[in-house]
């Protein structure tokens, strides 16, 4: 069993336009049910700790359903603790959920960065998905290299947030602003699963990315620490 630690947003609005967003409900619950299945152990937190806001939810998605009404999914949001409050040493792999909320919160985070890192460090593995590798962007190496620089990696493609109307709303880019920091960014087709392993940094595109992530992390975590 490895503990797997997944990182919410706490950021619920748009930018100033009144809009909700938070954290993607389905890019939490598969991964969630895919790593539990497989005899693993998940905690969580939310970057002002305590229930984030959510965004995401289907009624018709079971799987949303059985992570919101189960006791441990209930319980890890109602009791989410900071990132500061998270001993990396704990973790074999830490998982940046998607969510626009991701794009205000995620970033430059001293916590996040340090998670990330120590993660890293150790052997272990790093997955984001959707928004999510907004946490990424700035984190750096022992030796001063961006994490990203001259990896293969997905995220939320800048033209699919085009196409929403969202990027006169988000703070920057972020694919582009991989791509500065030198990723080798693909994606595909908008609501088409994508995921992109390159070695312990795994990354999806879009929540119908998620299951995929999920599974290949499960995989990560079987071949043990590099």
């Amino acid at each position: 069993m490895t503990r797997v630690l997944f990182v919410l947003t706490s950021h619920g609005e748009l930018g100033d336009s009144g809009r909700p967003t938070g954290f993607h409900l389905g890019e939490t619950a598969e991964p969630w049910r895919i790593l539990r299945d497989a005899g693993h152990e998940v905690d969580l937190v939310s970057v002002r700790g305590g229930r984030p806001p959510m965004t995401g939810y289907d009624a018709g998605r079971p799987d949303h359903d059985d992570f919101l009404k189960d006791p441990e999914g209930s319980r890890l949001l109602d009791r989410a603790r900071t990132p500061e409050e998270a001993d990396p040493d704990d973790y074999g792999a830490v998982y940046f959920v998607g969510g626009h909320g991701a794009m205000w919160d995620f970033r430059g985070h001293p916590a996040l960065d340090r998670l990330t890192r120590r993660i890293h460090a150790s052997g272990g593995v790093v997955a984001a998905i959707c928004h999510g590798p907004a946490a990424l962007v700035d984190v750096r190496l022992p030796d001063g290299r961006h994490l990203v620089a001259g990896r293969d990696l997905t995220s939320f493609a800048d033209a699919h947030d085009e196409a929403r109307g969202l990027d006169g709303l988000l703070p920057f880019p972020l694919q582009r602003t991989l791509e500065e920091r030198g990723a080798v960014y693909s994606s595909a087709p908008d609501r088409t699963p994508h995921v992109v392993v390159s070695g312990r940094l795994v990354t999806g595109q879009n929540p119908a990315s998620a299951r995929r992530l999920g599974e290949r992390l499960v995989a990560l975590l079987a071949a043990g620490p590099v």
